[in-house]
Order: C-alpha cells, then structure tokens, then sequence
C-alpha cells in the first residue's frame, strides 16, 4: 500500500486576514511508504474560503521535496501540488517537477493523486512514474 505519515505541520495565518477569507503559509514534512519510500519536505500556500464553505473546487498550490527511493532508486526529486480540502477531507493532484530528479532519479517524470481525512494520521497516494 501507498501511504504518507504526516510528522510536523507548521501553519502561520497571514497578516490582515481578520473577519475575510484566510490566507496560510504552511510547511510539512511527512514520512512515504510504498512505491516511494523515504521523507519529503512541503510548503503550501492555502486559501481558506470562509465560514459555511463545504466543497473542494478551491485549490491551494505547494511544491515537495522527497529524498529517499523511488522503485528501488535512490535520489530526490521535487512535484507540484494543487491541494483541495473541505471539511469531508483532503485530495491533491500532483505532477513532478521536470528537471528535479536527482542521484538514480535525473529524468524522472509522473503524475500523482493523494486522498484522505482530515484528522487521520496517514493518507493514501497513487504515483504513476517513468525513469
């Protein structure tokens, strides 16, 4: 199975945000099981659309950082994220960033998914990939 553990979730609201929308920085790093194994570092910009609001069609955009392995090789490399969330959970798309492999990774290229709850400690992937 797939799956990431979230280790540390840093989240800072941006100034001015009083009484509108709010606006959040946030850096993550979780842990990777599965077709990737290894650590990864994430920032994310995010956009919280209001009070009442109850659908994912707002997305939020962050880019993360892996070291580990991929399929048994040992490099990084970096994706792009477009992250939905709402209070029935998380979903993201993801594509690598070309150019970003490294090490047994230079020329890695893929698209990817991540689903799950809020609140839950791990969450699902997929990561379909070509070296």
């Amino acid at each position: 199975m797939n799956a990431f553990t979230l280790q540390n979730w840093e989240e800072h609201l941006a100034s001015g945000t009083e009484g509108a929308p709010r606006v959040a920085y946030a850096h993550a790093t979780m842990a990777y099981t599965g077709v990737i194994e290894g650590e990864s570092i994430c920032d994310y910009l995010l956009y919280y659309p209001g009070e009442g609001y109850d659908g994912g069609e707002t997305t939020s955009p962050g880019y993360e950082r892996f070291t580990g392995t991929v399929a048994g090789r040992r490099g990084s490399f970096v994706v792009r994220h477009e992250v939905a969330f709402d209070p029935k959970g998380i979903e993201s798309r993801f594509e690598v960033v070309p150019g970003s492999g490294t090490g047994e990774l230079a020329g890695l290229t893929g698209t990817g998914s991540v689903h799950g709850a809020l609140g839950e400690p791990s969450m699902s992937y997929t990561f379909d990939h070509r070296l």
